[in-house]
């Protein structure tokens, strides 16, 4: 404090007549500093004069220290799950605890009262150190689309890691794109037609089937971008009227979901020791489905990927008519032709009587005779007549 100020409030304190407006000039205080200063002189002598902390006396949004324990170990106990440990689901880790009545094995359990905000829980892993805080971003303005209904798409696609000798295996995936429900997750060697076929299958099994599937342009899921015939897991779709679709060349985010998806379980598996076999790897992708479709998720306003697949009618494939995808038999004619959806398919005399297997995915027709490729081709509608000028290549 400036000498010229303590040597004023002591003589004004002893009685003495002082300049106040001059000194509070010359030391550049207010006249009401002056006062309080004086006032604490004649109570508390030489130190009251000493600087005081200028924080709040209370501090109401000051959370208790066992509240602060309880985040942090809750963030701990997720992380070493392999599960997202933000502030969010933190929060809602806290609260299903405090609602169950369940204890952790250790530390301090909160009431439901005590619960902070997610706001409040990132405060304190920031003060905590637990997290580093980073600038704001630009929000996302991009239109997110999510289907109407369950089983309105399912999204379909695989994804490698690595079993304990380092062999490679694949983990194909399906998810419903309205529930965000992991319908199937298959432990395979690669990303093959029969273990696609596989997943698909035992999905079907437990959640129907759904109106539309969508997959990246893996050679297991497609062959529209290649020209090539209806490979099998789109026969076996049409067969049952499903409709198909191909994300484009070089834009994975058409199937963004699917690939949010596997870091989620990517996450979760490297929480846990690598497996030793495919048997072993499907034991755990079994424990993970369970665990992931019963949590709460953010981009379901806190529901789990279960309530929300339930919460609603499910779609089904397109019926009859119109059907954009299907499988129907036709008898090859004398003269080596078909008839479909209004057109002349030509398939050659030599195959005159026999009996024909046509997969249709919109105007992409495959046409199988004794489980061999006889013809492959996309209708060309301004004609009646079609000819399979591919055949030969295809054979």
């Amino acid at each position: 404090m400036d000498p010229v100020l303590v040597a004023a409030v002591a003589r004004a304190a002893a009685g003495e007549k002082v300049n106040v407006a001059r000194v509070c000039r010359e030391t550049g205080v207010s006249r009401s500093a002056f006062y309080v200063k004086l006032a604490r002189f004649k109570t508390e002598g030489s130190a009251g004069l000493a600087p005081r902390s200028r924080a709040p006396r209370s501090r109401p949004n000051r959370f208790p220290d066992r509240v602060g324990e309880a985040v942090v170990r809750a963030r701990k106990e997720l992380a070493d799950q392999g599960w997202d440990h933000g502030a969010q689901t933190i929060r809602w880790r806290l609260l299903d605890h405090a609602r169950a009545g369940r204890h952790p094995d250790r530390g301090p359990v909160l009431d439901l009262a005590e619960v902070p905000s997610r706001a409040t829980i990132h405060r304190i892993l920031v003060e905590r150190g637990q997290v580093t805080p980073q600038p704001r971003k630009r929000p996302h303005k991009g239109r997110r689309f999510v289907h109407p209904a369950p089983n309105a798409l399912w999204q379909i696609d695989g994804t490698e890691l690595a079993l304990d000798d380092g062999t490679k295996a694949t983990v194909i995936q399906i998810l419903d794109d309205h529930s965000r429900l992991d319908v199937a997750c298959h432990a395979a060697r690669s990303e093959n037609s029969t273990d696609v076929l596989l997943a698909l299958q035992r999905a079907f099994a437990d959640y129907g089937h759904p109106a539309c599937v969508l997959s990246d342009n893996g050679t297991a899921f497609s062959g529209k971008r290649r020209a090539w015939p209806l490979v099998e897991m789109e026969r076996l779709l049409a067969g049952h009227g499903i409709t198909t679709v191909v994300s484009s060349i070089g834009h994975p985010q058409t199937c963004g979901k699917n690939e949010r998806v596997h870091a989620t379980l990517q996450r979760w598996l490297a929480a846990r020791p690598a497996p030793a076999t495919l048997d072993e790897l499907q034991a755990l992708l079994d424990d993970y489905r369970a665990g992931y479709n019963h949590r709460r998720h953010q981009a379901l306003d806190g529901d789990t990927p279960h309530q929300r697949f339930h919460a609603s009618e499910r779609a089904r494939p397109v019926g009859p008519a119109p059907r954009v995808a299907g499988h129907v038999t036709r008898t090859v004619s004398a003269t080596g032709v078909i008839g479909f959806d209004n057109t002349s398919i030509g398939l050659g005399r030599r195959h005159a009587g026999a009996t024909a297997e046509v997969f249709w995915q919109g105007d992409r027709v495959t046409v199988l005779i004794d489980n061999a490729i006889a013809a492959s081709l996309t209708l060309d509608r301004s004609v009646r007549y079609q000819r399979n000028t591919n055949l030969s290549a295809m054979c």
